[in-house]
């Protein structure tokens, strides 16, 4: 019997026209080698469907790390999106513009959040074409990524009604997040309670537990919603787990699923 061959991931670029400011920029091709990609310039998603009988109408936009000078796309942006997509969710790797990259024309302050609140705007606008509730759209980000995703978060992220671009309409602010040894930058001075609810992982021999700490700590303060995995060891960057000789590291995924069942994430409407 003959396996059916998959088709390839739908890539869906979050401007038609290229990112504002630079579409004379979008047709550059990226660089990719071994674990990395580089020299982004069209900021996209790439979709990643659950198979029919699992989905749950739950979706998740997911950042890979990389310092903002590289994207970890494979390891840290499909891998965790074929994990997410195998529990029912509809899940989106963004390759968003790298600040810090050699030669960048990229502020880190302005257009990593300026792709992530474009890519959560895009996912619920096309939430019925992709069996998406557009009440149960979150992110994950890993390392840099998690910053990504921390400077969305803590905003009001309220769509412009007025926008010519029915995109720019929507509410850009994640209905919950997962950060995964994130680094510091996009840290407010305080969380309101309205804040995302949050799952939050990291090993206590890495650095990011420092951001992770500060985090819960201002979620306690606010009263928010917060789940803390601070694993005793790990180091950083261990990815979805699958190259880690640690049974808690290896796991660590079911951890995430079991949050987001245990929240309500995965419920089917």
């Amino acid at each position: 019997m003959s396996l059916r061959k998959q088709s390839p991931p739908t890539i869906v670029p979050l401007w038609d026209e290229g990112a504002p400011g630079f579409e004379s920029r979008k047709d550059e091709p990226e660089l990719a080698k071994d674990y990395w990609v580089k020299n982004i310039h069209n900021p996209s998603l790439t979709v990643f469907l659950p198979p029919k009988d699992k989905a749950t109408g739950a979706a998740v936009i997911i950042a890979p790390g990389g310092g903002h000078k590289e994207l970890v796309f494979n390891a840290e942006g499909k891998e965790a999106a074929e994990y997410l997509a195998s529990i029912g969710v509809v899940a989106f790797a963004l390759k968003y513009r790298l600040a810090r990259e050699e030669g960048s024309p990229y502020k880190l302050d302005v257009h990593p959040q300026q792709d992530a609140y474009r890519a959560m705007r895009l996912v619920r606008s096309r939430a019925k074409e992709w069996g998406i509730d557009p009440k149960r759209v979150g992110m994950l980000g890993f390392s840099a990524g998690g910053e990504v995703v921390s400077i969305v978060a803590y905003g009001k992220g309220d769509g412009d009604p007025n926008a010519p671009d029915p995109i720019d309409r929507e509410n850009g602010k994640p209905s919950f997040q997962m950060l995964v040894y994130p680094g510091g930058f996009g840290i407010p001075e305080t969380i309101l309670p309205d804040a995302p609810p949050a799952f939050f992982l990291v090993a206590n021999d890495d650095g990011a537990t420092r951001s992770i700490m500060n985090l819960a700590n201002k979620y306690r303060q606010a009263k928010a919603s917060m789940e803390v995995h601070i694993f005793a060891q790990g180091q950083h960057a261990f990815n979805m787990g699958n190259r880690s000789k640690l049974t808690s590291i290896k796991t660590w995924p079911q951890r995430m699923a079991d949050w987001l069942s245990d929240n309500g994430w995965l419920k089917k409407a």
